[in-house]
């Protein structure tokens, strides 16, 4: 979807939906609501923003992991080191991305605690959908707003190749 498409149905009372799609068995499709059917988990959130200073907040949403292993990505389980070569492209509504390693958040390697978050600061994210939260990141540009698109590739060249 473009994003004056989503923009316009956001603004015309859609809800927001976030499209996960990539070296995937299962793709999914998944609004704020579905989110909020995982283990919630919550984090408290200090980052400094460039142009207002430090922000505070709390998010609670899925780990990212939990979310994107249940679409069973195409890596061999039994070769731990195939998960390496795994890239997790995030992208907003209003255009923004960010690139994370699925080694990153695997608990086997990086453990981050990376939320799609459903809530902020106790507010439901349902109109603008779910936000890409790194509590370990002391600057907020990777929290990524409204997003509406996941693609998990396995390697470079697939990234490359992915928008």
């Amino acid at each position: 979807m473009s994003q004056s498409l989503a923009a316009a149905d956001r603004a015309a009372g859609q809800v927001a939906e976030l499209v996960i799609t990539g070296d995937l068995a299962r793709p999914a499709r998944m609004t704020v609501s579905d989110l909020l059917a995982w283990p919630q988990h919550q984090a408290e959130v200090a980052f400094e923003c460039a142009t207002s200073g430090i922000q505070h907040h709390r998010f609670t949403g899925p780990l990212l992991h939990d979310v994107l292993t249940d679409t069973g990505p195409a890596f061999d389980l039994a070769r731990r080191k195939d998960r390496l070569r795994f890239l997790i492209a995030v992208r907003g509504a209003d255009g923004h991305h960010a690139v994370l390693s699925w080694a990153e958040i695997d608990p086997d390697f990086g453990g981050a605690p990376v939320l799609l978050a459903a809530t902020l600061d106790d507010t439901p994210l349902d109109p603008v959908g779910p936000q890409l939260v790194l509590p370990q990141d002391r600057c907020g540009a990777r929290h990524i707003s409204g997003i509406d698109a996941i693609r998990v590739d396995g390697g470079y060249s697939a990234m490359s190749r992915a928008w």
